[in-house]
């Protein structure tokens, strides 16, 4: 029996399944065609967790789930890095030797580059890694192959002709865990915290720089600031961060303090658990 519904964006089999299957073994997941559908099963309460991709170390930050935060309604309860390995897969039957063709989404194609070159195989992109599995197990072809992770194989009944073969192995995709809680339970105070927020500063001179001022006077590492634009207004810039530690620690505290000041929107999107991958070698 299951405990609760988790959505994700892509389809079963996809690196978000994984994900919520790694963190949430006994929680259903719920595939997602976008990543608005999967933050409004969330907010309506059809699922009751979201597991949001938000940046990979090779392909960079994940293009709209910035946008969708802060108007979401959804708060950040957790993180999750995930290291991400590709599979060539097949129908039973095909080998090394009778696959020309390989399917996937296009970053997991870049992604692979090497070992698509040296099989000298042509690609063709479709929109999900998973998706591509799928539609080769219901269009069965000797000729062809997809490229995607390890559970599209058992789930689709495709056979792993080759494993791991991403260009780089220390591809790793940052996951952040939602909910629709607007008060939910603190994290231990016995853990490392991050605190994700988003802010627009006021229009003076020099104001970035004096809202961020207060992060250096009260000793608080800023671990990612970005920015983007909102609603296509070029003087309306956005910057989404996070910092290391809790909103009531003295010195964030302080420099939030400072960062209102200089802002004309500041929300916390979360404090949650730092994942202790963010401490490995």
């Amino acid at each position: 029996m299951t405990k609760g519904r988790i959505a994700f964006q892509g389809e079963l089999g996809a690196n978000s399944h994984e994900a919520c299957m790694a963190v949430f073994p006994d929680m259903e997941p719920v595939p997602q065609p976008t990543f608005e559908d999967a933050f409004e099963a969330v907010k309506t309460g059809d699922c009751q967790l979201g597991m949001i991709p938000v940046e990979n170390s090779v392909a960079g930050r994940v293009a709209d789930v910035h946008h969708l935060l802060p108007s979401s309604g959804l708060r950040i309860i957790g993180e999750r890095f995930k290291p991400i390995h590709f599979q060539l897969m097949a129908n039973r039957g095909a080998t090394l030797e009778t696959i020309k063709t390989a399917s996937s989404m296009s970053i997991a194609l870049a992604q692979c580059r090497k070992t698509i070159r040296r099989m000298k195989l042509k690609t063709e992109p479709v929109g999900d890694t998973a998706g591509a599995a799928r539609l080769l197990s219901q269009n069965p072809d000797l000729t062809r192959a997809a490229i995607s992770p390890a559970l599209a194989a058992e789930i689709y009944g495709l056979e792993i002709l080759a494993r791991d073969i991403e260009d780089e192995h220390h591809n790793t995709t940052r996951f952040l865990i939602m909910t629709a809680d607007k008060d939910p339970p603190p994290p231990p105070f016995t853990e490392p915290c991050i605190t994700s927020f988003v802010f627009r500063v006021r229009n003076l001179p020099a104001a970035l720089y004096k809202a961020m001022g207060g992060f250096a006077t009260n000793g608080v590492n800023i671990s990612k600031l970005e920015s983007y634009m909102e609603n296509g207004a070029w003087t309306a810039t956005f910057f989404y961060a996070e910092a290391d530690g809790r909103p009531e620690d003295r010195g964030l505290a302080l420099a939030f303090d400072e960062l209102r000041f200089f802002s004309d929107e500041f929300t916390v999107l979360g404090v949650y658990p730092a994942d202790g991958f963010r401490t490995r070698g």
